[in-house]
């Protein structure tokens, strides 16, 4: 029995889906002319529908569809060497914005064998493209302003950090000189870290530089003759966010001026060395001097400001600080542990 009846009807019910189709399609032969377009191809394209049938994909409209690239990759398409899945094209019309257009195309079987039919696909990505462009514009423009703000606040910190140091030379009082140079210090502690703010991605601060910079700046604002007194940093891989890496800089900016100031007796020689490291969610820092160790009973130092800051930041880290002797000389290790249950070596001093 012939199937010619079945091959007509299945041509018919493909005609019938095409045209109703909510996406824009175009039925083609292998030569490339129009067998059928849906109805929202035509309203898209202001294509007349009566005008399409019989006509070549590249006399459309008025000739905007004639795109010798399309036209290459469709004959391949209908030879079985190549498949369209996702090719971009700019549809010029005269006195209408060019379009942006996903095109997608495969060869069809309607039901007759001895003919190839293509169903290419149209999907206008013009407004994505645009909104794709307008939040790239808008992530620039952040990252300008951004940068803008960073030189500014760091020009902000060199003035402060110069009127302070200036403050220092011309008052007359030891005691209010030595908190201005401290201040100074703890400036210079912020602006080390607002330069490696603004060369790290994503919001997060890597420690070995950070720490590196910091006390760079330390050493060249406190110690006189470097060859005398020296500070070291040994620093694993972690970077931390910028919240925390505040606290651990004023840490290590404090504990250091602590050192520098109460270790070494003019003329004497030494080093403090910066050490931390983390596994997980658990950290260490120290800070340790080879000086003359911390005195006791009557001798010991009041608190002052800098323990209170230093305390205060460890709490907030939710941390436990650990004083002991180096031998010679001062160690202070901070930890923090998730499970809040620090070794027996470093339990705080009852």
């Amino acid at each position: 029995m012939s199937n010619e009846p079945f091959i007509h009807f299945e041509a018919a019910s493909t005609l019938a889906v095409v045209v109703s189709s909510h996406e824009p399609l175009l039925f083609l032969t292998e030569d490339q002319k129009v067998i059928a377009a849906s109805t929202s191809f035509c309203r898209a394209f202001e294509v007349d529908p009566a005008t399409i049938p019989g006509r070549r994909l590249s006399d459309l409209g008025n000739g905007e569809w004639a795109m010798p690239k399309l036209a290459s990759l469709l004959k391949a398409t209908a030879s079985g060497s190549a498949q369209i899945e996702a090719y971009e094209i700019d549809l010029k019309r005269p006195n209408h914005a060019t379009r942006n257009l996903v095109v997608t195309a495969q060869t069809l079987d309607d039901g007759d064998k001895d003919h190839v039919r293509l169903l290419l696909a149209v999907t206008d990505v013009t407004d994505a493209r645009a909104e794709g462009r307008l939040k790239d514009d808008l992530v620039r423009e952040k990252a300008i302003l951004i940068q803008e703000v960073q030189h500014r606040v760091a020009n902000s910190l060199q003035i402060i950090a110069s009127v302070l140091m200036q403050s220092a030379r011309q008052v007359q009082s030891e005691e209010v000189r030595g908190h201005l140079q401290n201040a100074h210090h703890r400036v210079m502690s912020i602006a080390a870290l607002q330069r490696q703010l603004s060369t790290s991605s994503g919001g997060t601060v890597e420690l070995r530089t950070y720490f590196t910079q910091l006390c760079e700046s330390l050493g060249a604002s406190m110690i006189a003759d470097p060859h005398r007194l020296s500070i070291s940093v040994t620093v694993d891989d972690s970077a931390v966010q910028a919240d925390v890496s505040v606290s651990l800089g004023l840490i290590v900016t404090e504990l250091v001026i602590n050192a520098l100031k109460h270790a070494f007796p003019e003329q004497s020689k030494g080093m403090i060395a910066i050490a931390y490291s983390s596994t997980g969610a658990d950290w260490t820092l120290s800070v340790t001097d080879n000086g003359t160790g911390m005195p006791t009973g009557s001798d010991a130092p009041k608190a002052g400001l800098g323990t209170g800051i230093v305390e205060a930041l460890v709490r907030n880290r939710e941390a436990e600080i650990r004083l002991s002797d180096a031998g010679p000389g001062t160690a202070v290790t901070i930890s923090h542990r998730s499970s809040r249950e620090l070794p027996a070596d470093l339990q705080p001093a009852e």
